[in-house]
């Protein structure tokens, strides 16, 4: 993991906090893609039809939270070429998912009914460093699993999957990472 070691982490997942889903296409608001320089890419929703969901304005809103901001998404890198730029992000770190037999192979997590598959991967990367992990699909179980085996604070959010990030995320988010950096 690169970046600044002194600053809490960001673990952030795209499918649900920042490209809602769950209903009908007309229940959800469109913005129109923008390509390198601002200019409108129309392309990009014919590659992605769901990228039009993902609202500019978090960028600067993720951006100016005291983290480093972590993809911890499916996409893995893909992230960084059809989402970032549509926030106005630079490239960011990606978590590298280890494959699932190398989690299997630990006696530790052994047992650990519905625990979420990257709650493992997440407590690992951030080594205990402080973390916010924002996804939607987030329980309980993974909740206790990283109290129990993180050493340093963690917050685990879950994001409405049908509302994507809200200004009651950020304010969630800006306020738990202001209070770890002071």
């Amino acid at each position: 993991m690169t970046g600044s070691a002194h600053l809490p982490l960001l673990f952030l997942d795209i499918d649900g906090p920042l490209i809602p889903f769950g209903g009908p296409p007309e229940r959800y608001p469109t913005y129109p893609l923008r390509g390198p320089g601002g200019a409108v890419d129309a392309l990009g929703a014919d590659l992605h039809p769901l990228l039009s969901r993902i609202d500019p304005e978090y960028g600067p809103r993720l951006a100016a939270l005291p983290c480093e901001i972590v993809w911890a998404t499916t996409w893995m890198d893909d992230a960084n070429d059809c989402v970032a730029p549509l926030l106005g992000l630079p490239r960011l770190p990606v978590v590298d998912w280890p494959e699932p037999t190398a989690w299997e192979a630990r006696e530790e997590w052994r047992g650990a009914r519905g625990l979420h598959w990257k709650t493992r991967a997440l407590v690992d990367q951030a080594g205990g460093r402080p973390f916010v992990w924002v996804d939607d699909e987030i329980t309980d179980i993974d909740r206790r699993w990283v109290g129990a085996h993180h050493t340093g604070p963690a917050l685990l959010h879950r994001v409405d999957p049908r509302r994507g990030l809200t200004e009651a995320d950020f304010i969630v988010l800006d306020d738990w990472l202001r209070a770890v950096t002071d």
